[in-house]
């Protein structure tokens, strides 16, 4: 991304994160109703099991009803589009993850939202580390053999998504390795899950948060993971990069907490306080790393500062793997 363009990004994270003096002295007592947490993902994904979790501990500390809004579709874009136009009162937040905030940008010819002007960000709220998963049927126990059996079997091999991150990781593995490989893309990751079980897709990249019950359950198989070390929460399963010919391949899924853009600044911080707080308590860090979510928490500043630099990461990653925008 050019210098202009990451000066102009910056100018419209300050205007998201700060509210116009005169609206921060009219700010009335908050939170006074329900607040909802839209995820852009189906019930039953990774980011909607960490956002019940998260939306009980919010209730908890700011003493009022937190519900979990699910929205999928499009690739959170119908989820994204809402929040974005919702009104700036504290009462919508959005916790969504690097698909609609970093890739999306790219895979996408027109959004009807921009990540940055659009937002307030709050919070981030960890990593979901993604894995390699296969149907049982297929004869891998490792990547080696996996590459092996695509090799000797052309054509054969087809991959599930169910986010960007599923996307591009399956081209970045079928660019690196040379094997073509049918992607079929689902609406969210659950059905996608479901098929990769029944063998109607071979394989798929799942974050561990959706997909480590099921793997532990005997459901499906577990190969690699996409990180470029091996993750604590899993950490048997080696990487990806560790396998011939897949030298530097690493790609980390974020989640993090948003609201709209002009937002009060002293909501954003109370509710910066309660979110970071939290993800960065023993309590809840040992909680959601059994769903397989690595928490940790920022300021609002620094997850404004990285969505500038994940839009730039996410860019390369994509044209890297040889994916045109539609």
């Amino acid at each position: 991304m050019h210098k202009t363009s990451n000066r102009r990004r910056f100018m419209a994270l300050g205007l998201a994160l700060g509210a116009a003096p005169w609206a921060r002295a009219q700010t009335p007592a908050w939170p006074q109703q329900p607040i909802r947490i839209v995820v852009p993902f189906a019930a039953g994904s990774g980011t909607d099991a960490v956002a019940r979790i998260t939306a009980q501990a919010l209730g908890e500390a700011l003493k009022a009803s937190v519900v979990v809004d699910n929205r999928a579709g499009a690739n959170g874009v119908i989820a994204a589009e809402h929040v974005a136009k919702a009104a700036p009162d504290g009462y919508t937040l959005f916790m969504t993850t690097n698909t609609t905030h970093s890739a999306n940008p790219s895979l996408m010819k027109r959004l009807p939202y921009d990540p940055v002007k659009d937002f307030a960000p709050i919070s981030r709220m960890g990593n979901l580390p993604f894995m390699l998963v296969a149907n049982n049927e297929l004869p891998a126990k490792n990547v080696e053999e996996l590459l092996a059996w695509a090799r000797a079997n052309p054509g054969k091999l087809t991959y599930a998504s169910g986010n960007s991150t599923g996307i591009v990781s399956g081209a970045t593995l079928s660019r690196m390795t040379g094997i073509p490989m049918l992607h079929v893309p689902y609406k969210s990751t659950p059905p996608a899950i479901a098929d990769v079980i029944g063998g109607q897709v071979s394989m798929m990249f799942v974050d561990l948060a959706a997909g480590l019950a099921t793997v532990k359950a005997g459901k499906m198989r577990a190969l690699a993971v996409t990180t470029q070390e091996r993750t604590k929460l899993f950490p048997e399963l080696p990487p990806l990069a560790d396998a011939p010919g897949l030298k530097g391949f690493d790609i980390t899924s974020w989640n993090g907490v948003f609201a709209p853009a002009g937002t009060p600044r002293e909501i954003v911080v109370r509710l910066n306080q309660a979110l970071a707080g939290m993800a960065d308590s023993a309590a809840f860090r040992a909680r959601v790393a059994q769903l397989g979510f690595d928490a940790f928490g920022s300021t609002p500043e620094a997850l404004g500062q990285f969505v500038v630099a994940e839009l730039d990461k996410w860019k390369k990653l994509i044209q890297d793997a040889g994916i045109q925008p539609e």
